[in-house]
């Protein structure tokens, strides 16, 4: 027993133990369903994948029993589906309300997995859950539920929960407006978001996230002909489509460091620089090694604090994608007509992500080199996160969990990576506090091969949100 909030912290952490062991071999059968977000798939409205991933969490939720819950899978014509599932509070309609927050939709599955592994064939080792989609976000709907179920069945008390999965957040989000729209009143004011969806920084303690990058991301075409030629008579003559391209990169990140220019940085706040430097020093060297570096490859930097910030503060550009090339095998000695590169500016949390959009094109389209033809097709952009302040009985309450489930302190943490939701809700509900943590720590590697979620350290993850949610339940009475 928790003496100083009267909580059974050693039951809620044998029930979510228990509750998680008995949903393994469902979630596991879940995992297998190739489905993919709608980006990644243009028949995802009508070859049933992800209507059937949520349409299996929706049994899964209704065979968990909660108490005073409705369970809606939501299906409006042109949009993805969207589970929302409301719980009264213990005590009536004046207990506040809790929001949970996860997605069940999923990155492609990429290429490169070890020997015996695979995207859709989930496999347990050493306590990992490897399988596309498992840390990065399908777990957040067994937390979420073991959360409230653990709760119930031991007797305590809890506020009004909400839940919300969305089934289009690796596309960016787009569907959920239209759901938060018609479930409006529903959902009432909120006055906790606990968001499913993020990282930590080791497996040893209970991190909490406190900023996310925002993004722009467009494919860029640069055309210099209207067919291609023998490159030995045009080379020379006709300039580069891919040497363009070049150009145009380094016109937003240097080359050699790749620092991207002012257009697109923030000042950072005095907290967060703080924060960062804690953090950096309890990473250390997990700051660089957490990433599959390749032979003697090395980080753009040795200096952890460096790194870190880097990482969650400052403007980075990535090429993620390219159209125009033919496979090298197979290339001719043909001067090709256009070069496209899918760019992905990854935004400082604070920075404005439509003055960011209007600097992207701006930059790329003024004064193009030998008078090419750009094309920005795909220009999109999302919102940073920089966390509201939290009361001091909610940190208190996360403290206390972190010590009981994992015997170390609390940290903070600055993820490199987006949740467009997070600023959405911020906006829409300025009064609520926010609770961002998640699974994805060193190696989980989202979104490419290898994904795994961390058994024993999502158990008690589970734990501290049950603990969380049931002992705030007194803060939060009308």
């Amino acid at each position: 027993m928790d003496q100083q909030q009267g909580i059974p912290a050693e039951q809620i952490n044998q029930l979510v133990n228990k509750h998680f062991d008995d949903a393994l071999p469902k979630f596991i059968e879940i995992l297998k369903i190739p489905s993919q977000s709608r980006l990644f798939d243009p028949e995802y409205l009508t070859n049933g994948l992800l209507q059937k991933t949520a349409q299996e969490f929706r049994d899964y939720i209704l065979a968990s029993n909660l108490k005073n819950a409705k369970v809606e899978l939501l299906e409006d014509e042109g949009y993805s589906p969207f589970l929302f599932v409301e719980v009264d509070g213990s005590d009536g309609q004046a207990d506040g309300t809790v929001l949970f927050y996860g997605h069940v939709d999923k990155q492609p599955p990429f290429n490169g997995w070890k020997e015996g592994l695979s995207a859709y064939e989930p496999k347990i080792v050493d306590d990992k859950l490897y399988a596309r989609g498992g840390a990065d976000d399908h777990y957040s709907v067994l937390g979420a539920v073991i959360a409230v179920r653990t709760i119930q069945e031991l007797g305590l008390k809890h506020p009004r929960i909400v839940m919300t999965f969305e089934a289009d957040e690796e596309s960016g989000s787009v569907h959920i407006d239209h759901y938060l729209a018609k479930l409006k009143e529903r959902i009432g004011a909120v006055d906790l978001v606990v968001c499913l969806d993020s990282g930590c920084g080791n497996y040893e303690q209970l991190w909490i996230t406190t900023s996310l990058r925002g993004m722009v991301g467009a494919c860029v075409t640069v055309q210099v002909l209207d067919e291609g030629v023998h490159s030995g008579d045009a080379s020379g003559v006709v300039p580069s489509s891919f040497r363009i391209q070049r150009l145009l990169l380094d016109r937003i990140d240097n080359p050699n460091t790749g620092e991207v220019v002012e257009d697109f940085q923030v000042n950072i706040p005095g907290e967060r620089y703080l924060q960062a430097q804690k953090a950096a020093e309890v990473l250390g060297k997990t700051t660089l090694t957490k990433f599959p570096f390749h032979g003697t490859t090395q980080p753009t930097t040795q200096d952890y604090f460096k790194a870190y910030l880097n990482r969650i503060w400052k403007a980075q550009l990535s090429v993620v994608g390219a159209d125009g090339l033919p496979h090298a095998k197979t290339a001719g000695n043909v001067l090709r007509p256009e070069t496209t590169l899918k760019y992905s500016l990854r935004l400082p949390p604070t920075k404005d992500p439509k003055e960011a959009e209007a600097a992207f094109v701006k930059i790329l389209t003024t004064n193009v080199p030998y008078n090419a033809t750009v094309k920005i097709t795909g220009l999109g952009s999302g919102s940073g996160f920089n966390a509201p302040q939290n009361q001091p009985y909610l940190d208190q309450l996360i403290q206390s969990a972190s010590q009981l489930y994992y015997k170390k302190d609390v940290q903070t943490l600055g993820e490199g990576g987006s949740i467009p939701l997070m600023n959405t809700l911020k906006e829409q509900y300025p009064k609520a506090q926010f609770i961002v943590t998640g699974v994805l720590g060193p190696n989980s590697n989202a979104h490419g091969p290898n994904e795994f979620l961390h058994i024993p350290f999502t158990k008690n993850l589970i734990s501290c949100i049950t603990y969380i949610v049931t002992g705030l339940q007194v803060h939060l009475k009308k």
